[in-house]
């Protein structure tokens, strides 16, 4: 999450988390991180790669598209247009503070934006079709930052990078580790994270799409509990 320093802090900003899971048939373990002390959002947490979605993000070059129905429950209660941008910042999040490669290898074709440079240096392009979207929450009301937060899970066997190797890693997050899934409530996690874990539970055994993504939509107006099935929102009138 670059450039926080230029946002406006009142915006709830569109948002990829991703959480990587390895070792899933034999010791599942996650892909953690901790946000330093003076972060303004969620300060000295242990968290899941991510970060809000850049305004060039739905003009990069994909070497894959996330695949159905991930893709209109993604849509689902969405400003039109806005799946790819999410899902190419996943892969954009990830390689920052991980220095891991979702992608897929090819060429760039067209002008490559500054925060994707390093990553098109590779010679990959982003490879959105393994994510799976498996939750989405809306920051409640009175937080120093908001996000309408898409939480996003891939298997460490679709990177393309050594997944014990950080070297590439910016410094937004420090303590990178590979987590069991048994222990990881133990460390210091905002609550979401924790609610967010039981859907990765859910899914260690189970690797097809969940039957409905949850939503907790917490607004200035009112604080609902959704299941995203991929149909059209009803109209509140």
């Amino acid at each position: 999450m670059q450039g926080e320093q230029a946002i406006d802090k009142t915006a709830i900003r569109n948002a990829a988390t991703v959480i990587v899971l390895r070792d899933r048939d034999t010791q599942p373990r996650i892909l953690m991180g901790q946000r330093g002390a003076k972060a303004a959002f969620m300060p000295n947490k242990f968290v899941f790669p991510g970060g809000a979605v850049d305004p060039g993000d739905g003009h990069v070059e994909a070497g894959s598209a996330i695949g159905a129905p991930c893709d209109t429950r993604l849509e689902e209660d969405s400003e039109a247009g806005l799946t790819k941008a999410l899902t190419i910042a996943a892969v954009r999040e990830l390689w920052e503070e991980t220095g891991q490669i979702l992608g897929t290898p090819g060429m760039w074709s067209g002008p490559i934006p500054d925060d994707w440079q390093s990553f098109a240096a590779t010679g990959h392009l982003p490879h959105a079709a393994p994510l799976q979207f498996i939750f989405r929450a809306l920051t409640p009301p009175g937080r120093p930052r908001r996000f309408n937060a898409r939480f996003f899970l891939v298997d460490a066997n679709d990177l393309v990078t050594d997944p014990d190797d950080f070297s590439a890693a910016s410094d937004e997050l420090s303590h990178l580790q590979w987590v069991a899934l048994s222990d990881a409530r133990s460390f210091d996690m905002p609550f979401i994270t924790e609610v967010v874990l039981a859907e990765v539970e859910a899914r260690v055994s189970d690797r097809s799409p969940p039957a409905s993504v949850p939503y907790f939509k917490n607004s200035d107006e009112e604080n609902l509990f959704l299941r995203l099935r991929g149909v059209p929102m009803p109209d509140k009138d």
